[in-house]
């Protein structure tokens, strides 16, 4: 199950935050994908366009923080993702946070090396 959650902001739009599981093979994390739309339901469907069709929104348990929200604004796609934090792990200072990247990088394909 997905853990996520949703704001709304004044203008009546929301921001959808949804962890998922990675979609490498390799890798044991997830995803934290960020949506800008005009209700939950867009922003939803948003992510099955992409093909993540088993995405739904049960919930508030995991809302986007502050930062998150002004992330996703800034961004003209209105839609990101990041690896997630495990649970549980302490950072200190020295503990990188990793950007925000767009969709696009995500769904890149590789391309083929001769």
């Amino acid at each position: 199950m997905a853990a996520g959650g949703f704001c709304k902001l004044p203008n009546g739009t929301v921001v959808v935050a949804l962890n998922l599981p990675s979609p490498a093979a390799s890798s044991a994390g997830s995803v934290r994908f960020l949506v800008h739309a005009q209700n939950r339901a867009r922003a939803l469907t948003r992510l099955r366009n992409l093909g993540l069709r088993s995405v739904y929104l049960r919930g508030n348990a995991a809302p986007p923080t502050p930062d998150e929200v002004t992330a996703v604004l800034h961004h003209p796609d209105g839609l990101i993702w990041r690896t997630a934090s495990v649970a549980g792990t302490v950072g200190g200072p020295d503990l990188v946070q990793e950007l925000w990247h767009p969709i696009r990088a995500l769904l890149r394909r590789p391309t083929a090396q001769t």
